[in-house]
């Protein structure tokens, strides 16, 4: 059976509760026990359960056709989870752990890192911390917090299993830096926080591999930690736009050789949109794109990752090999709209 990549996202929470675990007084905690019981006492309080209410195709609305989870990083009550958690909804309920309810407005959404920022009005509210992904260590230990399905704040812990994954959002596009771990997650994780055992998060719980057991990742802190000055800024993501349709091809190996080239595969320009930069730099169909700047660009995922908030409005350079001459082509991109290709 062909491993799946499934988001957690959980459109058919059961009611948990119904189990209840039982506590032994006096047991003593070796050292991994303290630090997980540590970190989920001090991350627990910071953790929600998000309850959506969208439209179904005949227009008629339910509750709970979808939940996940969430956790608060401002004492003012700005909440991060996944852009697939709460995409389409109608409506945002936050519920916290105390068990008061309150509506939640979507402050920005960017599909493309799989990460979204919801906003409710409360007082009192318990936060987390950013930890610096860029710091984790394979092999050190992780502990989840989430609402699977339907079963409220519930811990697994385990550890940092591989770092640098890269995925597919449901955009298409790529991620990259995802943190692999072992600690266990189930459909109503999305969201939710993955924390160190200082009780700093580190990951944003996203996806599963299924039928595989032990297999799940988080988005990097770092990430989210960008996406959401972002979001907060913007309410999106900025992003550069050349306006071209390309393809990834696969370079002759003579015309590699002639241009001593450093790569071998480009971009294949297969659509160039009117009065777009490409059209005003004079880019053409069939022009194959190799560097940008002083970047190499093996593919399309390489072009959207050098095409950052800070290249729109830049002038650029763009290394081209067109019949099959290689030229240089000066570009400025400009910023990409929710249509843009």
């Amino acid at each position: 059976m062909k491993p799946v990549l499934h988001f957690i996202s959980d459109d058919a929470p059961a009611r948990g509760g119904a189990l209840q675990g039982g506590s032994g007084d006096g047991t003593l905690l070796d050292a991994y026990s303290q630090a997980v019981t540590s970190a989920a006492e001090k991350v627990s309080p910071s953790v929600v359960k998000i309850e959506l209410e969208r439209e179904g195709k005949r227009g008629w609305r339910r509750w709970n056709v979808g939940s996940g989870s969430g956790f608060i990083f401002t004492a003012d009550g700005y909440i991060m989870t996944n852009s697939h958690v709460v995409s389409g909804a109608k409506k945002i309920s936050v519920v916290l752990m105390d068990g008061r309810r309150f509506d939640a407005e979507l402050v920005g959404n960017d599909p493309h890192t799989d990460l979204a920022v919801i906003r409710i009005n409360a007082p009192a509210l318990s936060y987390v911390n950013f930890g610096d992904s860029s710091k984790i260590r394979v092999g050190q230990v992780a502990i989840a917090v989430g609402n699977p399905y339907g079963f409220d704040y519930t811990v697994t812990a385990g550890v940092i299993s591989a770092l640098g994954r890269s995925m597919r959002a449901n955009s298409g596009r790529l991620i990259d830096n995802i943190i692999q771990t072992d600690a266990a997650l189930n459909p109503g994780n999305s969201g939710g926080p993955l924390v160190d055992s200082a009780g700093d998060v580190i990951g944003v719980n996203t996806a599963v591999i299924l039928p595989a057991q032990g297999i799940c990742f988080a988005i990097a802190s770092n990430t989210a930690q960008y996406v959401v000055g972002q979001l907060l800024k913007y309410g999106k993501v900025r992003r550069g736009h050349l306006g071209i349709a390309g393809q990834n091809i696969k370079l002759p190996r003579p015309l590699v050789l002639r241009y001593n080239l450093t790569v071998e595969s480009g971009v294949l320009i297969s659509g160039v949109e009117e009065n777009s930069p490409a059209d005003k730099a004079g880019l053409q169909e069939g022009d194959v794109i190799v560097g940008f700047d002083d970047a190499t660009i093996r593919g399309v995922d390489d072009l959207h990752k050098v095409l950052t908030e800070q290249k729109v409005g830049a002038t650029s350079r763009l290394e081209v090999l067109r019949n099959p001459e290689k030229v240089t082509v000066e570009i400025v991109p400009i910023e990409k709209s929710d249509t843009s290709r």
